[in-house]
């Protein structure tokens, strides 16, 4: 099968990387230096730089080229840019191309999820999304993993198997990409409230005083109630329940609220110790795309009617309407009521 991958950040490049061993795989990048760069040193040094890039692999600046690679064989193209290029994206592709997203969240501005803004802009492309629980750095080492490909087309789901399902990377299929889209955003917002939580537990426990701050209740408390919120949202789109228990959203919340490689836990960790959200986004050099989807979250869920007091939050931690500690506080003053 011929797969082209556009974007060239650590996920995109993973998931060419494995591919690589048994497609012909291009891999293409915005930036000339960036293509030169992994050319020449079979590395992509600044998204991914402890995994070597397989000579088959090839590397594309053209992007052209590397949509043609893919549409003339009737492959595969994933979208491996952050969600505020998928629109873009998408628009620049033929028709019946068969394209698959690895970005998460909601469209800055329109609320939209991926399949939306397909339908707006190239609704004669064959869409989906492939989403779940993946740390790209596992991904491109080989370490276990199970992914989800979700889209309403079916032969494009087995696509994506016959694609990318291997021994050390299992590929399940979905015929619900609303429950996978709305798990693989929300999970992000979240990771940064749990993370913030961590960060205050682990300055409590640095000044010997952790009588107050939250602890390992409080993250599984926020995680369950995190998923309870995911859960309402996707309802109200029109999700099923069911996807919620699965990769892309139990599994998927678990593994970025609590694994040390999210981006999106790193900037609650770091809002719990006071820097400024312009500084740790300046320093992650990578896309939290929890950061930029949770008002859009938050705004999607109150136009729905949707209570999502996690949400809220963490906006408000955000946009510096809250302290971490008045978040936290805020939270667990709220009135009691039934566990739904």
């Amino acid at each position: 099968m011929k797969i082209t991958v556009l974007g060239a950040g650590a996920w995109g490049t993973a998931l060419a990387i494995q591919a690589a061993a048994r497609h012909e795989v291009v891999l293409w990048a915005r930036d000339p230096a960036a293509v030169a760069e992994m050319r020449n040193q079979r590395r992509n040094v600044h998204y991914l730089p402890e995994a070597a890039l397989p000579e088959a692999l090839q590397i594309e600046g053209d992007l052209g080229l590397a949509v043609a690679h893919a549409v003339q064989q009737q492959g595969l193209i994933i979208i491996a840019t952050p969600m505020a290029a998928l629109r873009s994206m998408l628009a620049g592709l033929p028709d019946g191309a068969q394209v698959l997203w690895l970005c998460k969240g909601f469209e800055a501005g329109t609320g939209m999820l991926g399949h939306e803004i397909a339908r707006e802009v190239q609704p004669r492309l064959r869409v989906g999304i492939l989403s779940g629980p993946s740390f790209a750095q596992e991904v491109a080492a080989g370490q276990p993993t199970a992914l989800v490909a979700a889209s309403e087309d079916e032969a494009l789901a087995q696509a994506a198997v016959a694609a990318f399902h291997s021994e050390r990377l299992r590929v399940y299929t979905s015929n619900d990409p609303v429950g996978v889209e709305v798990g693989g955003a929300v999970k992000n917002v979240m990771a940064i409230a749990v993370g913030t939580a961590d960060g205050l537990r682990l300055l409590a426990e640095g000044r010997g005083d952790v009588s107050q701050a939250p602890g390992l209740n409080a993250r599984a408390a926020l995680i369950t109630r995190g998923l309870a919120e995911m859960l309402r949202l996707g309802l109200a789109l029109g999700a099923r329940a069911e996807t919620f228990m699965g990769l892309s959203g139990m599994g998927d919340l678990v593994l970025t609220a609590t694994g040390d490689l999210s981006r999106n836990r790193r900037v609650g960790l770091l809002l719990a110790e006071g820097l400024p959200l312009a500084q740790i986004l300046r320093d992650l050099g990578h896309v939290a795309e929890g950061v930029y989807s949770a008002p859009t979250v938050l705004a999607r869920a109150q136009a729905k009617g949707v209570d999502m007091p996690i949400a809220a939050a963490v906006v408000a931690v955000l946009e510096g309407r809250l302290s971490p500690v008045e978040a936290v506080d805020q939270l667990m003053s709220r009135q009691s009521r039934a566990e739904v």
